[in-house]
């Protein structure tokens, strides 16, 4: 008795330390290693953790890490009886992520997760509960469209018998193209509907047919892809049977198998590559051929950022095609670059889905290029741009105004759940003129940045220490929203910095560095704002933090004749001359040898393309001993801080002069 006792008793403490694990070192636990069951369970421990965790409530990756948890209860047994859980927990928290983003997007997630409940499993306990959360929403749920669904898959089925019939339309690809258009307009007619999958499978036989007659591995792999898709979202389906029968008959000696059994395969449409697609790296040298080596994407409703990576410098051109109603061809942008392979692990459909995009595919489109078709729902402008050391090709892509307005601003018939107004909400009510702030400590995980003076120092650990600080000033003193670009030590590009700020829709922008040259006797603060480059100095400032060569800094002046025309120059000047004044003035009172350096400009890479006034602080020299011991300190550190919150509330001020004023005194005076 005693024996089984102990030995349930020890099964659960090792259980529970593997949860505190999980949750205290936000491992990521393999989702195919827990039945559906203990991954629920593990979601409930880390979101259990996350609620008396406010501080961490604050950032919106935490609340997406906790979401991530409950769907991978979902994507582990979509038939299974925790499925259903799982979805609804995951709607729940993306209400409350709305009630604190009030972005449209984390609502409609929260319906759509709920409408899915109702749909895929309506003797589910969670369907009456998912129910009367949309009934609270005003959102009911979406009527059936099969009707319209079938009609379209019917004509669909049409135009592929003609084309089949035909040997002649055979030899022509915009006739395959025309007849995967049919398939494409069918799904996207209904994605979760009953004959969605049905669709996916059908372009993908009709892409594997078209490989046929092109010859083109493009083709065969986006029929790979289509087939990964249908088994990856609809396992349950009788097509996912038939395309999991496709990609076992394309399975050779020469191509990687990918497991039936895994749970997460085709979630997202992953490459597979047989030995002629894509050169490793030491071959493309070899060869002298480029590797494309992944796309990255970050977005918001009124903004996307899509990242194109390669392991060498390369021509790249553009063109971006009209949409085109008569094969109901969406707009789309494409991206061609020269004497380029696709590399071996290239995730080759990035499904997007914002407000502006819908995906990005890349392909080989011929023996020597490859490209980057993005298909787009709507936009206003675009940018193309690239950087070096590594190279990758930038491409922003903006909407309307009115759509960050809208994203930023809470919804005025729906009031928090809870009595407290987040700081934002204060911001707002104050009418100031900024209530994000996002805040940027440079370097970080391999990137050291500049070595101290001192035995163990290194800028990025400085600079994520300021970069706390002065997010709780910003909280506490200017009652504003802080968002960190990273709050541990971990890397970052230098674009993903900006687009993260991008993407929160913030007010300002503030990177926050260490100097460093090889003359320890240099001293100084000095703050930059995104510009042409105005002196030697300036050069090499930018150069180091760009990770690049004074070179590529000449280079990259010719892009930003063209970037800049929308940029907020004036705004970031005046507030970068507010900051460095506020700085110095702040430290003299209580250290000496404090040199101003003042404002310059130059090319960061870190902040091309920033929608909002952004400034990059060279605190001071990390490569002086007197700076360095300096910076290491906590009284500094927070004299330092609360100089950038001064010259942050006179920029403020002036922009929005009533903005810290009193309500309740305003209010005395009127009466």
């Amino acid at each position: 008795m005693h024996q089984t006792t102990n030995k349930y008793l020890c099964s659960f403490i090792i259980r529970s330390i593997i949860f505190s694990l999980l949750i205290n070192t936000a491992m990521v636990w393999p989702a195919w290693a827990l039945t559906p069951k203990e991954q629920y369970y593990l979601a409930e421990n880390a979101y259990a953790a996350f609620k008396k965790n406010t501080r961490q409530q604050k950032y919106r990756d935490k609340w997406l890490a906790c979401i991530e948890q409950y769907q991978n209860v979902y994507r582990l047994d979509p038939s299974g009886p925790w499925a259903a859980a799982g979805l609804y927990k995951s709607g729940l928290l993306y209400l409350e992520l709305h009630a604190r983003s009030y972005l449209d997007a984390d609502r409609q997630e929260a319906v759509d997760a709920f409408r899915r409940v109702i749909q895929r499993y309506p003797q589910s306990r969670y369907t009456p509960k998912s129910r009367s959360k949309l009934a609270d929403l005003d959102s009911p749920p979406e009527p059936p469209r099969q009707t319209a669904t079938a009609s379209q898959l019917k004509k669909a089925h049409a135009e592929y018998g003609q084309l089949m019939g035909s040997a002649s339309r055979q030899e022509y690809r915009d006739q395959w193209e025309k007849c995967i258009d049919h398939f494409q307009q069918a799904y996207r007619s209904d994605t979760r509907g009953p004959d969605a999958a049905e669709s996916l499978y059908m372009i993908g036989l009709i892409y594997k047919g078209l490989s046929d007659k092109s010859h083109r591995e493009s083709d065969h792999d986006q029929a790979m892809d289509y087939f990964r898709r249908v088994k990856g979202e609809f396992p349950g389906s009788e097509f996912a049977d038939k395309a999991g029968a496709e990609l076992v008959g394309n399975v050779s000696g020469s191509v990687a198998k990918i497991d039936d059994d895994d749970p997460l395969a085709g979630i997202i449409a992953q490459s597979q590559n047989n030995s002629k697609d894509g050169f490793p790296d030491e071959a493309g040298q070899r060869t002298g051929m480029v590797t494309v080596q992944g796309l990255r994407f970050w977005s918001n409703p009124s903004y996307t950022r899509i990242v194109i990576d390669a392991d060498q410098e390369t021509r790249f051109s553009h063109r971006l095609l009209k949409k085109d109603p008569s094969i109901q061809k969406p707009q789309r942008l494409y991206i061609d670059l020269s004497k380029s392979r696709l590399g071996k692990d290239i995730q080759k459909f990035v499904p997007i889905n914002d407000e502006l995009l819908s995906d990005a595919r890349a392909g080989q489109n011929t023996g020597e290029s490859v490209r980057i078709v993005v298909d787009i729902k709507s936009f206003k402008t675009y940018k193309i741009f690239s950087l070096k050391n590594p190279f990758r090709i930038v491409l922003d892509v903006w909407g309307d105004d009115s759509d960050r307005q809208a994203s930023s601003k809470p919804d005025s018939t729906a009031p928090p759940s809870t009595g407290k107004l987040p700081p934002g909400a204060i911001a707002r009510q104050l009418a100031l003129g900024v209530s994000r702030i996002v805040i940027d400590p440079g370097h970080g995980g391999k990137d050291y940045g500049a070595p101290g003076y001192l035995k163990g120092v290194h800028e990025k650990d400085v600079v994520l220490q300021i970069a706390k600080r002065l997010a709780r000033k910003v909280e506490t003193e200017l009652k504003c929203d802080a968002v960190l670009t990273r709050t541990t030590d971990r890397y970052l590009t230098l674009e993903e910095r900006t687009a993260i700020a991008n993407t929160q829709n913030a007010d300002l922008f503030i990177s926050i560095h260490t100097n460093a040259v090889r003359d320890k006797r240099a001293y100084g603060i000095e703050t930059f704002f995104l510009n042409l480059a105005t002196d030697d100095d300036a050069i090499r400032v930018a150069a180091r933090e760009n990770a690049t060569s004074a070179k590529n800094i000449s280079d990259l002046e010719s892009i930003l004749n063209d970037l800049m025309q929308n940029a907020k120059i004036s705004e970031s000047s005046r507030l970068a001359a507010m900051v460095q004044e506020a700085v110095c003035l702040h430290l003299k009172n209580n250290f000496s040898n404090i040199r101003s350096k003042g404002v310059k400009q130059a090319p960061f890479y870190v902040l091309l393309g920033a929608q909002m006034p952004a400034l990059l602080v060279e605190t001071s020299f990390i490569s002086n001993p007197r700076e360095c011991k300096r910076l290491a300190s906590d009284k500094y550190q927070e004299d330092l801080c609360d100089g950038i919150i001064r010259g942050i509330k006179k920029y403020i001020k002036e922009t929005s002069p009533t903005a810290f004023n009193d309500p309740s005194a305003e209010q005395d005076k009127k009466g």
